[in-house]
């Protein structure tokens, strides 16, 4: 039974979850303009729960999507390992999506929507999206950069300059990060016909890619201090924070292996929890 129970936490990446609730709170921080109310803090906090389980929701359509692939790539994870049922995993997802839409509906239209169209997109991509590699990536990083947005649209009704910047870096950083992931799912990929920047043109063709979409956000993040739009507690955590994309970008360039492509998937990862950090810090 434990394993089972943790095979199901497994399958909802809690962990992925987080920080997109972590990343409503930070789109709202950079928006508001009033005293946080038990009212706005409620609607803060149905936001952050309708991120963790449409996330949860889409990391377990995936998976279900992905289990001919994963008994290749991931065989010890709890669908091919058989930990967890496929059908089990379908209605895991169906629930998560309901509490998801619910909470959200209870904030406002705006945010419903929002929510609907990053669910669909989400589940778009486990299905259809991911055989299109490069295109993929960008349908998966379009759903990471709308929590953001989403947070804005809570205590907003407008979406001002630093949400955008900040949910276009966050896109052009996750992109690298899949196009990664696509070096370390290779084997799999390429058995079934998953069209990945690395399975079409190779793992250091699909390392030059990822480095150019992390830079790009590197470059970008220059922007906010330029114009004026945050306090100077943004930049000693951005520099942490691109130090730490240009370090993985060397990394994966010089070696692009699937061993070190797995390391440096995960470093990205920190790079872009410190990122939302620097914005929180530089409000």
């Amino acid at each position: 039974m434990k394993k089972r129970i943790l095979g199901f936490i497994r399958i909802i990446r809690p962990i992925n979850g987080l920080m997109m609730s972590l990343a409503v709170f930070v789109g709202a921080w950079l928006s508001i303009n009033v005293p946080v109310s038990p009212h706005l803090l409620y609607k803060l906090l149905l936001g952050a729960l309708t991120a963790f389980t449409l996330s949860g929701a889409s990391m377990a359509i995936n998976d279900y999507c992905d289990y001919e692939i994963d008994k290749i790539n991931e065989p010890d994870r709890p669908l091919p390992s058989g930990i967890v049922k496929l059908e089990e995993s379908l209605l895991l997802a169906a629930a998560m999506v309901l509490i998801g839409l619910v909470a959200s509906s209870l904030i406002n239209l705006k945010t419903l929507l929002l929510a609907l169209i990053s669910i669909v997109a989400s589940t778009t991509y486990a299905f259809r999206g991911k055989q299109t590699g490069l295109l993929g990536n960008m349908l998966v990083s379009f759903c990471v950069a709308i929590p953001f947005i989403y947070g804005s649209l809570i205590v907003s009704d407008t979406i001002d300059l630093k949400i955008l910047l900040f949910s276009v870096m966050a896109f052009l950083s996750n992109t690298g990060r899949e196009v990664t992931k696509g070096i370390v799912d290779v084997s799999g990929d390429r058995a079934k016909n998953i069209r990945t920047v690395a399975v079409v043109h190779g793992e250091k063709v699909a390392a030059a890619t990822a480095s150019a979409m992390i830079l790009s956000a590197v470059l970008l993040s220059a922007v906010p201090p330029v114009i004026n739009i945050v306090s100077t507690w943004f930049i000693p955590f951005v520099a942490v924070t691109d130090a730490g994309f240009i370090l993985s970008s060397a990394m994966l360039i010089r070696n692009p292996t699937r061993q070190n492509a797995k390391r440096i998937k995960s470093l990205i990862l920190a790079c872009m929890l410190m990122g939302m950090i620097a914005f929180i810090a530089g409000k």
